[in-house]
């Protein structure tokens, strides 16, 4: 313990070391300005908020140019700084983009750095203020993406729209001019208590006088909040970051955001809405235009997030389409309908006019704060690749639930071995295909460098977000370990070792010899997956890239990932070890997988332990450990739960009468006592 927290702190203090500012220069240089910015003659210093540095053409001021990290803090799907200089056109279009840093290993390894500088450059002619989308899900909606690296690319992408609609918005190059516009971008940190003191969150008290209620006049009926929660500094104050960037995404970029509270003895939304859709106690009014509240753009509030708000009774955001008509810097009123004690139907008002704070003139240019850049895109991009990649989603989880099911019902199905093969022979072959091949679900020893990066230097949920298959799966498998080991993973959604497991089970049946190694070897050829794992670890604390290419160890990505559509050394090695595991089962699992290293070193944390064995085991009989997958039995009948993948073979040895040699003795006693009862029921037959 000891050696390991020495060894802990080394890892932090290297990763505290390797973090570096973001770059950053006075002015950009001509000859890069020229790159991004086609026909520019010079450039001014970064300046402003988000920095920018304005670019002419003689002596009109042609656009700007910016750099992602400098603006947004852009970060790769790696986990690391990742920085583009682009620029931006008067007409909201991207003139140029150049590659200037990045770490991502999975685009350096098996795909020229070329192609990634490509991509950045196919950038240029964007409209940003066009409401196209670029997914994850193979449809094109803009450049091109990188095959094999599809969440990469889009990550990049998105780094430098947002960037660029940062920009934009804060010089005012976003629309026509007009006499005002909301400050949809800027935020500052505020109290629930200094929004309503500013008019960012309108009051009213409702008595039973005004409510025309029996009862003391002056009593509280309800009291009734609202406010325009679209501009950053309220919503975001109010819903938390997470929460606001959500509720953006689901709007168009037109669209308002109101929310709607009431604390009291009366419910604001009453009950009749969940069934007919439509809030029949509240409505929203402007002028002479009264827009309806339905149950399609109503968003529940677990909690306030501001501080010092007050314990709401209900609370409910609405989102107001463009369509309605709805104009945020106009004055609007809450109308609430309050009925009781058999009287008639009263209406309770709640004016609202937007403060001055939250306009912005068609001269201003420099009014945007410095997280504009936050809420300047208008849809988070993992959430989009959620939404679009929604059918893999759902075959994803179906796959999980019936390999839960599985799990939770394993003596049921080992007891019958022919059902057994079938179950799980079919189970790989869905790993192999959809999951490895069409979706492209394979998890890597990367992936594991990557988190460990993250809690390191500064753990964000988005940069795992932004693939979702990739995200469930490890959730999955973080659970798994919990109650079953590191191996449900390896032995039933590994896409590889599915791969390697099918072609055994062929082989096998076209008779091929398998090679028995002797226990003595295999125990020592176990550490080499280890030994791996922690030099990629090491080596990862100075270089990813480097990492990255001794990742290459796996054949994932050449036989799962790209279909082995790759430059001959690395398909020959991915062949080589496929042959390898026809004459010993699972060869690269047993022996050289990183990934398997790094499930199973927490291997031994797990809760249960519901795999069977006999007194027996490794004193009479030894069929297991010999017909174990990848020989994680030893020889005294003990399982190994660092090597053993779950894959239920010895389960369903243990249910086998012909195979397990207690049950074969079993077996034939009952027989042998089954014939012996014939045999005197047949003599006392044939007595006189």
């Amino acid at each position: 313990m000891r050696a390991f927290c020495r060894y802990l702190i080394v890892l932090i203090a290297a990763a505290a070391c390797a973090a570096l500012p973001a770059r950053a220069e006075d002015v950009p240089p001509l000859d890069l300005t020229r790159t991004v910015f086609p026909g520019a003659t010079r450039a001014e210093a970064f300046s402003g908020t988000p920095p920018a540095a304005a670019v002419f053409t003689g002596e009109t001021r042609a656009g700007y140019v910016f750099s992602t990290r400098a603006v947004v803090g852009s970060v790769g799907f790696s986990g690391k700084p990742l920085d583009v200089l682009a620029g931006l056109a008067g007409d909201g279009r991207i003139a140029g983009a150049v590659l200037r840093d990045h770490s991502e290993p999975i685009l350096v390894i098996g795909i020229p750095e070329q192609r990634l500088k490509d991509y950045v450059a196919s950038l240029a002619g964007l409209d940003i203020r066009a409401p196209a989308r670029t997914v994850a899900s193979g449809v094109k909606k803009g450049p091109d993406m990188i095959v094999g690296a599809t969440v990469s690319s889009a990550v990049i992408r998105d780094a430098v729209l947002r960037s660029a609609r940062a920009v934009a918005q804060s010089r005012g190059l976003l629309g026509a001019a007009t006499a005002a516009r909301l400050d949809r971008e800027s935020f500052a940190p505020a109290t629930w208590t200094e929004l309503a003191a500013d008019g960012s969150i309108a009051k009213r008290s409702v008595t039973r006088r005004d409510a025309d209620l029996a009862g003391p006049a002056d009593e509280s009926v309800v009291t009734l909040y609202a406010g325009l929660i679209t501009p950053p500094r309220v919503g975001q104050n109010l819903l938390g970051a997470a929460a606001f960037n959500a509720l953006l995404a689901e709007m168009g970029p037109d669209d308002q955001a109101v929310m709607i509270a009431g604390d009291g003895l009366y419910s604001i939304k009453g009950t009749e809405w969940a069934r007919s859709g439509v809030f029949d106690r509240l409505e929203l009014r402007q002028g002479g235009r009264t827009i309806r509240l339905t149950r399609e753009k109503h968003r529940g509030v677990e909690r306030i997030h501001a501080a010092e708000s007050p314990a709401l009774r209900e609370v409910g955001l609405f989102i107001i389409p463009a369509a309605s008509g709805f104009d945020a810097l106009a004055p609007w009123r809450v109308a609430l309908l309050i009925s009781g004690d058999g009287q008639t139907p009263t209406t309770a008002e709640l004016e609202y006019r937007l403060p001055e704070r939250y306009r912005i003139g068609a001269a201003a240019t420099d009014q945007a704060s410095a997280s504009s850049a936050e809420s300047a895109a208008d849809q988070p991009l993992w959430l989009q690749i959620w939404r679009d990649r929604i059918w893999q989603i759902a075959g994803l989880v179906t796959m999980l639930l019936v390999l839960y099911a599985i799990l939770i019902f394993q003596d049921w199905l080992v007891a019958d071995n022919r059902r057994y093969r079938i179950v799980r022979l079919s189970f790989l072959t869905v790993t192999l295909v959809w999951l490895g091949w069409y979706a492209g679900a394979q998890l890597s020893v990367v992936n594991v460098l990557t988190f460990i990066h993250s809690l390191l230097g500064g753990f964000q949920w988005e940069f795992f977000l932004v693939d979702p298959l990739i995200f469930i799966l490890w959730g999955w498998v973080a659970v798994a370990m919990l109650f079953w080991g590191r191996g449900v993973f390896c032995g039933w959604l590994c896409p590889f070792g599915a791969l390697q497991e099918l072609l055994n089970e062929i082989a096998r049946k076209l008779g091929v010899r398998q090679i028995a190694i002797p226990f003595a070897l295999q125990e020592r050829l176990w550490p080499t997956k280890y030994i791996i794992f922690l030099v990629l670890l090491a080596v990862s604390l100075n270089s990813t890239i480097w990492a990255a290419m001794g990742a290459e160890v796996e054949p994932f990505k050449t036989a799962i990932v790209l279909h082995f559509a790759r430059h001959w050394p690395f398909v020959l090695y991915a062949v080589l070890l496929l042959a390898a595991g026809l004459f010993v089962e699972r060869f690269f699992c047993r022996y050289l997988c990183p990934l398997g290293a790094a499930l199973a070193i927490p291997a031994r944390l797990r809760m249960f332990e519901w795999l069977k064995r006999r007194f027996q085991c490794g004193r009479e009989c030894h069929i297991c450990a010999t017909r174990c997958t990848v020989q994680a039995i030893h020889p005294n009948g003990a399982i190994n739960p660092n090597e053993c993948i779950y894959c239920l073979n010895c389960q369903a040895i243990h249910h086998d009468e012909h195979a397990c040699t207690p049950l074969i003795q079993r077996r034939q006693r009952r027989e042998a006592q089954t014939a012996l009862r014939a045999a005197a029921e047949t003599r006392s037959g044939a007595a006189p």
